[in-house]
């Protein structure tokens, strides 16, 4: 062995090292992300391995062709991958605004907190329904058909993760 290594010129060696070296992170990463961590590949990450694998790979030994449509099916996933798990955000977030939307009407009992940390129960009829940051809001009348409204006047804004009963 010791004779076909010193047989290659030293950018073969060094070629064949960032190879390997590429070979380890990217598995590496990819066991980073399976594993439930933070870290994943995203579009920016594939590019920047994939020029820096071009930019040391053998001018007179380049990627193997089978290697470049392995990596790109990959990438093909990962963009697959990305764009069912937007979709799925989308659905769920116009799932949770029609819950919401069919509490119109409806008798509902929230817990709030105050700003000295005092829980209490309110109750009303949910009035109005808004949308902030792709969740659902709503405001409620109370019993005496008023809004329900903070100290200074605005109408109180309720989560649907607030909600301790429901009335039809």
């Amino acid at each position: 062995m010791a004779t076909e290594a010193s047989a290659f010129p030293a950018s073969n060696l060094r070629s064949t090292a960032a190879t390997s070296t590429y070979g380890s992170t990217a598995t590496a990463t990819t066991g980073a992300s399976t594993s439930g961590s933070t870290g994943s590949l995203d579009e920016a990450d594939f590019l920047s391995l994939l020029t820096t694998q071009l930019q040391n790979q053998d001018p007179l030994s380049p990627m193997d062709d089978t290697q470049s449509v392995a990596e790109l099916a990959q990438f093909s996933q990962l963009q697959s991958q990305q764009s069912l798990t937007s979709q799925f955000q989308t659905f769920e977030a116009n799932s949770a605004v029609q819950q919401a939307a069919s509490m119109l009407g409806a008798a509902v009992s929230v817990s709030t907190t105050d700003s000295s940390g005092n829980s209490s129960t309110v109750s009303g009829t949910v009035n109005a329904i808004q949308v902030v940051n792709g969740q659902p809001q709503f405001t409620m009348t109370g019993s005496d058909g008023k809004v329900i409204s903070n100290a200074s006047g605005t109408p109180t804004e309720f989560t649907t993760s607030q909600i301790l009963t429901i009335s039809p």
